[in-house]
């Protein structure tokens, strides 16, 4: 499903009324100023100036009006997954969303936020959007924010846990699904007896196989549940917990960059392996595994690079 958001000016939004007029219908939701509804796109305006076009059609209606970053459309209907229902982006969504699985050091992080319809707005103004066309600086000043905004869980595996895990044979898809499980229950139980009309999980694994990895569980959460990719932008629920798992991950990289007495780097690059070797050689392979996924290429890598350091 297609879902693209312009920020237009007053005289643009006058244009935008006067052209779907014919096709106008009314939505009594929160910051909604005027709604039309073509055979193949939704269109909504806000008080805010944004304007949310949906369906097969709303590529086609926003160019309409000049503004339509091209590259940006093709990467949101380029989505796959479950088919969202008519105006998902207007409804009260749980999102959830991880972060860390492809980085060395630090720890896995998961979150998952509410939004509920009347809030949408709000986090909207207060900036959220895809976490990864935000820096890493915006993210950790808008967090605060989104906490005391929304019901939210945060979820943080460190690495010892992970490494124990993972060498029982657990792969991470499986420890993704056990954690977005887990954060989901949490939401669920601080805002019931109120319920989301969704579930967006940003998809990791074909539905069945994420089901499989959390059949085990006591309570799995399955009720209203959707899975897409690139699911930051389809529901701010979802950027706004991708952005509370960056942020955890980020806070709990600076912690284990005071451990371990040096900057730590983030991902998995060449960069990475020289500074786990500098580790290595000052505080042993006992320390460097509790703060790294050890089970990582990387591991030997930074092993050849201290022994060359030695001799």
């Amino acid at each position: 499903m297609s879902n693209v958001v312009l920020q237009l000016s007053p005289t643009q939004l006058k244009e935008v009324f006067s052209h779907y007029a014919n096709n106008r219908i009314e939505r009594n939701a929160p910051g909604v100023v005027f709604a039309a509804k073509l055979a193949d796109t939704s269109i909504t305006a806000y008080k805010s100036g944004k304007v949310l076009f949906q369906g097969s059609g709303s590529t086609r209606e926003a160019m309409r009006w000049g503004t339509l970053d091209e590259k940006a459309a093709k990467k949101a209907s380029s989505a796959k997954g479950d088919t969202l229902p008519e105006g998902f982006a207007l409804k009260s969504v749980i999102g959830s969303d991880e972060t860390g699985t492809g980085d060395f050091f630090g720890p896995m992080t998961v979150a998952a936020c509410y939004v509920p319809a009347d809030k949408i707005e709000l986090i909207q103004f207060l900036g959220v959007k895809d976490s990864k066309m935000l820096t890493d600086d915006l993210m950790s000043k808008i967090a605060p924010d989104l906490k005391n905004a929304l019901t939210h869980s945060i979820l943080i595996l460190g690495n010892e846990k992970y490494n124990t895990v993972q060498a029982k044979g657990w792969s991470q898809g499986k420890i993704k699904a056990l954690l977005h499980n887990q954060a989901l229950k949490h939401v669920l139980s601080k805002i019931a007896p109120e319920k989301p009309e969704y579930i967006l999980i940003d998809q990791f694994a074909e539905r069945g196989i994420y089901y499989n990895h959390v059949k085990a569980e006591k309570e799995i959460i399955r009720e209203n549940v959707l899975f897409s990719t690139k699911a930051e932008q389809l529901h701010v629920s979802v950027a706004a917990a991708s952005i509370l798992a960056r942020v955890a991950f980020l806070e709990e990289m600076d912690k284990l960059s005071v451990k371990a007495g040096v900057t730590i780097p983030k991902g998995a690059s060449s960069k990475v392996d020289e500074v786990a070797a500098r580790i290595y050689l000052s505080k042993g392979e006992e320390f460097l595994s509790s703060i790294t996924k050890k089970h990582f290429a990387n591991t030997g890598k930074a092993m050849a690079i201290a022994k060359k350091k030695r001799f």
